[in-house]
């Protein structure tokens, strides 16, 4: 709170504190000392320590941890878990995160309490920007695929796109490419019409060429390499969200199974999807709490030097300018604490252990066991030192696909 003009908030506070108000005078308002209280920041709950091992932290911090950024450790863990072959535990963390990622915009009192102004963004239940929820899904149609639930794989890539789209206005449609090719594929083997969602999927890809639509392969090999998005406050408040998009060593990929070599080039672009929405460059700023804390902080300003001026002058002869004045510092206060109250900062909880890039490749194996080699190229198309993977898997008889999933940073050897 800062006055332009010669009085300072220590004069303020003798003039209000020993006069009291208008209607009683020497006493002090209790719905002003109310109004202070309230504006409190409540202590900030740090959380249980971490030790650097995610899949040690994030049950930890699930368990412990501030419920609102419950669901936050649910995706951060979930990824970690994948990237080691711990498919059960990324399962179970992904269906809880997406009950409460679909049921969060209902009567959930939390949500309620975060759409008011005078609420952090940061105490909402954290779900994730689009991006972020659409990356769940995906994950987890991979996972109903492995599991050979090729309806439920399909229902989940389909929720990744509605989730980048503007199911209001139609204003912009989502644009994620994997998902509406991998819907495709599930469609083309469950026998349906793979017509629409493939020629999606063919008019978004940029960069990459996709295969040509083959209900008989039955290995699918899912690729993620390269860092994801940060997010980072800006703006006069901290309202504006903005991403920091780092650039990736790593810009494609190439397998190795028996004789084939195989090379795969990025499909997907997290950094993109994050900063816009069906292709429109996204300004993430929360413009009514700004505004509004701003017009309320100068309101506030004025009230209190009007005030101010007006009862020192008065000050000791219960005038009529003595009685104005002192209203016009408890409006004053009430509007100052308002904008104190209103926070417009923009949420930077982030899903911080995304990829950028997401691939694929899809073979035609006969059953048995094999061994898949990953390399992960430069722009030069050479290998990254340390970052060559190796996955034994088995291809079945017949009945559900084999389904790999290989990250820059999984653990290797590995089995699936």
């Amino acid at each position: 709170m800062t006055l332009s003009t010669r009085f300072g908030i220590a004069d303020f506070g003798r003039i209000f504190w020993s006069r009291g108000s208008p209607q009683h005078p020497g006493r002090r308002p209790w719905w002003v000392l109310a109004m202070l209280l309230a504006g409190c920041a409540a202590p900030h709950n740090a959380g249980p320590p971490v030790t650097g091992d995610i899949l040690i932290d994030g049950p930890r911090w699930i368990a412990e941890g501030p419920a609102r950024d419950k669901v936050l450790w649910q995706y951060r863990t979930a990824a970690a878990a994948l990237r080691r072959g711990r498919f059960d535990l990324a399962r179970s963390l992904l269906d809880e995160a997406l009950l409460t990622v679909q049921g969060i915009h209902g009567p959930n009192p939390e949500a309620r309490k975060a759409r008011s102004l005078f609420r952090p963004e940061a105490v909402k239940p954290f779900v994730g920007e689009p991006y972020e929820r659409s990356m769940a899904y995906i994950y987890r149609g991979i996972l109903y695929w492995r599991d050979g639930e090729l309806d439920n794989a399909r229902a989940c890539f389909r929720s990744a796109q509605f989730e980048d789209s503007d199911a209001t206005d139609q204003t912009y449609v989502g644009d994620w490419v994997l998902p509406d090719y991998l819907d495709a594929l599930a469609t083309a083997k469950l026998g349906g019409d793979p017509a629409d969602a493939l020629r999606r999927a063919q008019q978004n890809v940029r960069g990459a060429t996709l295969p040509p639509l083959d209900p008989s392969v039955n290995t699918l090999v899912f690729l993620e390499f390269g860092p994801g998005p940060v997010k980072y406050a800006t703006g006069e408040y901290g309202e504006q969200l903005r991403f920091q998009t780092r650039p990736s060593p790593i810009r494609s990929a190439r397998l190795r199974v028996g004789d084939w070599v195989i090379p795969v080039a990025a499909v997907d672009d997290v950094n993109y999807q994050a900063t816009t929405r069906g292709g429109r460059l996204m300004d993430h700023v929360l413009g009514n709490k700004a505004v509004f804390k701003q017009a309320t902080d100068r309101a506030g300003d004025a009230a209190l030097v009007g005030g101010a001026i007006l009862a020192v002058a008065g000050q000791g002869r219960k005038s009529a300018a003595d009685e104005t004045g002192a209203a016009l510092l408890l409006a004053g206060l009430a509007s100052k604490l308002i904008s104190s109250a209103t926070t417009p900062q923009a949420d930077t909880r982030a899903w911080d252990n995304l990829p950028q890039f997401l691939s694929f490749a899809q073979l035609r194996l006969p059953p048995g066991r094999h061994i898949v080699t990953v390399e992960f190229l430069d722009a030069h198309g050479q290998p990254i030192p340390d970052r060559t993977k190796t996955v034994q898997f088995s291809v079945p008889e017949k009945g559900r696909d084999a389904v790999l999933f290989v990250s820059d940073t999984s653990t290797t050897p590995q089995e699936q």
